[in-house]
């Protein structure tokens, strides 16, 4: 065999491994060992080329941007705990109940805002389902809408700021997660927007399907019902801008006064603060966050040990030339590749969670995107808006899976009035991951939702500095004595952009409405 024939093997190798339900991160260590070994028996690289493996391991459980996941972690799973999502549902719930389609605004809003503080999928489902959904029952909105608005609005968490997977992405990318943090405000805010719409308008048309809460249901009233709702949010929305504001995660934030870790730490700190203040700080609380946080942790860096050591064996016998070779001789250019990577993405997401996608796909796709002028901020966020829908797929999202589990519980309890059907969650949930596509399409064609509110680059006028150069030389100015050095800096176009621009297989990415 020619060894320009291996990686095509190893690849297939790694999607049929991946398929077989065998923890991932074992068996992808065992495929590339497997593969190195052979590798070296056909000497197509020395066995000295596999040394630099334990470098690779150590180089990974050193990586300081990592150390920021157990911090994030540790900070959603304390206010998962800590009753929040009960108070803010409770307190939405009667401020928008009376309106048309008011619960499901309720869940949205809610969700968007958990998303921000907690950014695990499994909590956030779960308690907005437990609070929620007897109650859009008892008031009579569609059981597919209740099931999908409930799972939906608690994967967004996967997209919102200070996402995990951001911080994936970014390391994996080579990118500040300050950078993905403000790319990615505008898709999810426009996520929220799309299913905000689409219950305005099921409550337009079809009003039998989400209707309102009648007045009299409520138990707060006036300034009661404010404060409750104030209680909730103002403190998390310090949270959130004192985390992300500290790593210039913020639009309109250009510095920096934290790295990701001591940001994530700083969390952390904030979210016990929390739990104190709604009078929810104890043990067994302590006990299930630090041990959620422990599992998370100790996956994700096996994921990354068992990717690495595939990663390597591949790169060693050239496949990353392989794959960008397949991938650049797609039709449309940019565009193409863009859809058949999102293609290929949704179709893994059936099977893997978003640390694998992360961990094993993005490295065999990042240099292709980045030698074809994609930027890589816009490729990460657009690649975070697919993965959603990961949580999502029927028959096989884990939303779909917490909310099955969830159901049969409070029905057993007397919670709900009838015991919810699989049929009901699997085809309630295809209208949200429709709206899931139609915002990676709309990130796809207008890269500036990502980048309208990233930092524009400041690039020095080479022209500029010859000129005054030889002005200096030669004791004159051409531009008066006005001319001034800070002229020789001109603030440019987001980077996506700017390479969109220059890529010569298609029309720039940026340009295409």
């Amino acid at each position: 065999m020619a060894m320009e024939h291996f990686p095509p093997l190893m690849f297939a190798g790694l999607i049929l491994i991946m398929l077989i339900g065998f923890p991932v991160a074992f068996s992808l260590a065992a495929l590339g060992l497997a593969c190195g070994v052979y590798a070296v028996s056909r000497g197509w690289f020395p066995p000295e080329f596999l040394s630099a493996l334990p470098q690779n391991v150590f180089g990974i459980l050193s990586n300081e941007l990592l150390l920021a996941i157990p911090f994030f972690t540790l900070m959603g799973a304390v206010l998962e705990k800590c009753g929040l999502a009960e108070d803010m549902l409770d307190a939405m719930g009667q401020l928008f109940g009376p309106v048309r389609g008011g619960l499901g605004y309720s869940v949205i809003i809610v969700g968007f805002i958990l998303g921000a503080i907690t950014g695990t999928v499994a909590g956030q489902v779960i308690a907005m389902a437990m609070i929620a959904l007897p109650v859009m029952m008892r008031y009579g909105y569609h059981m597919r809408y209740a099931t999908g608005v409930l799972a939906a609005s608690g994967t967004i968490t996967q997209l919102v700021p200070p996402s995990l997977v951001l911080v994936v992405l970014a390391d994996q990318l080579g990118r500040p997660v300050g950078d993905m943090y403000k790319g990615a405000w505008g898709p999810s805010i426009l996520q929220v927007l799309i299913f905000a719409l689409y219950t305005f308008l099921l409550a337009r048309f079809k009003p039998h399907l989400v209707p309102g809460v009648p007045k009299e249901a409520r138990t707060l009233q006036g300034w009661a019902l404010w404060r409750k709702c104030l209680r909730g949010i103002l403190p998390s929305a310090v949270l959130i801008f004192a985390v992300l504001g500290s790593m210039g995660g913020l639009p309109g934030i250009n510095r920096a006064i934290c790295t990701p870790t001591e940001a994530g730490a700083m969390g952390a700190v904030g979210a016990f603060l929390l739990a104190a203040l709604h009078r929810r700080l104890n043990w067994p609380l302590l006990q299930g966050a630090v041990m959620g946080t422990m599992r998370i942790t100790a996956m994700v860096v096996f994921i990354l040990i068992g990717s690495r050591t595939f990663s390597l064996v591949f790169q060693g016998v050239e496949g990353g030339t392989w794959i960008e070779h397949q991938l650049s001789q797609l039709p449309g250019g940019q565009i193409g590749f863009l859809i058949a990577v999102n293609l290929f993405i949704f179709f893994l997401a059936f099977f893997l969670d978003f640390f694998e996608i992360a961990f094993i796909i993005l490295p065999l796709l990042a240099p292709v995107a980045h030698k074809m002028g994609i930027d890589l901020v816009w490729f990460g966020v657009m690649i975070c808006v697919n993965m959603q829908t990961s949580f999502m797929h029927p028959p096989f999202g884990f939303a779909l899976f917490y909310l099955r589990g969830i159901a049969d519980t409070l029905f057993k309890t007397g919670a709900l009035p009838r015991k919810v059907e699989s049929n009901d969650i699997y085809l309630g949930s295809i209208p949200w991951v429709l709206m899931q596509l139609i915002l990676v399409a709309v990130v796809i064609f207008f890269p500036v939702t990502v980048t309208a509110f990233l930092d524009k680059e400041e690039v020095a006028d080479m022209d500029k500095a010859t000129e005054m150069l030889q002005n200096i030389d030669t004791g004159g100015s051409a531009s008066g004595p006005e001319q001034d050095a800070a002229t020789l800096f001109e603030p440019t176009a987001p980077a996506s952009e700017a390479s969109s621009a220059a890529a010569a297989s298609g029309p720039p990415a940026g340009s295409v409405k």
